[in-house]
């Protein structure tokens, strides 16, 4: 109870003092609002008429969680059968925890809802001892995994922009406060789009039922791609290009090529490259034949498509977390940021939304981590004095417990 205290304490403060909307919130009359609170219950079909009666409600409600949808409706207040669905906007959903990371076996660990087996990383869709698909999860936004997701978001926004067109005012991007990035699309080209529209979007950017016949990458016409290509024919030449140039022996194994088709292609690697980039046949290689062409690509092929969660976008009432908030998870804020900057954001930077305090807290078990310019832990059992970002963290984590 005291932990829950002082999480609501700190979060109040941060509405009442520090909180300020995303300006760019369009038509908040013509959103569903919806809170989580920390008790547990769910608030949804909430609607305000200003940015102001928003503001209030927050600094007096304090919700663990506060989120609005991606679409418009002539009453977004009422039920969903009668709101009155005007349109959508276009949201992407990355998120670590569908992204398997050579770190989640380290700090992630699952239990199965109804057995109580215990896993370690990627919560799997049923469990291994009885098949239930209900798991209590515990996560951490490390920054390997924030790392994994940011690649995934950068593969995304190359593809919206230069495959569907859009701009860097169209497609806005934030750091989502707890192991992932949203991605907006707001114009009006996307918000009469369907979900079956938006499921071919997915499909696309996604590479589901990716079909290299249907891409002219079959054997056929593969020795004709180039780096001038456009579409997925040009963004698998450029990820082709990019691996030959820079693949050892041992990611030729990995992708199934024996010892004597690597030492070829590393052999005449520069002539292929040349070959690739002035559109002339370039895969005439000694000794490589259409096989090896053919896994090349495919790896190729994956390495570009981007990892989102398919369903956030599929849906066109989906609620999505509101700009400027806290994340009940880490006490983080979802912060947008300027596409161009998205190499060097840093999340635990960025979205720290308290500064200054002390709070003594007993910690569990948490790796090392940084907030801000500090680095903390790694800690087991211990007690320790901790400025309150890191407790906040530790605390929504379930990492820790104030202590007086």
């Amino acid at each position: 109870m005291k932990s829950m205290t002082f999480v609501q304490k700190t979060f109040r403060e941060y509405y009442m003092r520090n909180f300020s909307l995303d300006e760019s919130l369009s038509m908040i009359e013509r959103r569903e609002f919806g809170f989580a609170s920390f008790e547990g219950w769910m608030l949804r079909h909430k609607g305000f008429n200003s940015e102001d009666e928003l503001t209030c409600f927050l600094s007096d409600s304090v919700p663990r969680d506060a989120y609005f949808s991606c679409a418009y409706y002539e009453e977004p207040e009422s039920e969903m059968e009668t709101k009155g669905w005007l349109g959508a906007d276009l949201i992407f959903d990355i998120d670590a925890d569908h992204i398997p990371t050579s770190c989640d076996k380290i700090h992630d660990e699952w239990t199965c809802g109804k057995c109580g087996f215990i896993g370690k990383g990627v919560v799997p869709e049923s469990c291994p001892a009885c098949g239930s698909e209900k798991f209590d999860d515990s996560t951490w936004p490390c920054e390997v995994c924030l790392a994994s997701a940011k690649a995934e978001t950068v593969k995304l926004l190359d593809i919206l922009m230069k495959d569907f067109g859009f701009s860097q005012k169209e497609a806005r991007v934030f750091f989502s406060g707890h192991r992932g990035y949203h991605v907006h699309v707001e114009t009006e080209a996307v918000k009469s789009l369907d979900s079956v529209a938006r499921k071919e979007i997915v499909d696309y950017v996604c590479g589901l039922g990716f079909d290299p016949a249907s891409h002219r990458l079959d054997e056929k016409d593969l020795k004709s791609l180039t780096l001038k290509d456009s579409g997925w024919r040009g963004r698998i030449a450029h990820a082709m290009h990019n691996f030959l140039l820079n693949a050892k022996p041992e990611d030729y194994r990995n992708i199934g090529l024996n010892r004597s088709v690597a030492d070829a292609l590393i052999r005449d690697k520069e002539a292929i490259l040349r070959n690739l980039g002035e559109s002339r046949p370039w895969s005439a290689v000694k000794g490589v034949g259409s096989e090896t062409w053919r896994k090349v690509t495919e790896h190729s092929a994956k390495s570009q498509f981007a990892n989102v969660d398919t369903v956030v976008t599929t849906d066109t009432h989906r609620l999505i977390r509101l700009g400027g908030t806290l994340h009940g998870k880490t006490g983080l804020k979802k912060v947008e940021f300027p596409v161009s900057r998205i190499d060097d954001f840093d999340p635990f930077g960025s979205a720290v939304a308290f500064r200054g305090g002390a709070v003594s807290v007993l910690v569990f078990n948490a790796p090392e981590f940084s907030i801000g310019d500090q680095t903390f832990g790694p800690y087991k059992n211990e007690k320790v004095e901790l400025p309150t970002a890191a407790a906040v963290l530790l605390v929504c984590k379930k990492r820790a417990e104030v202590i007086d």
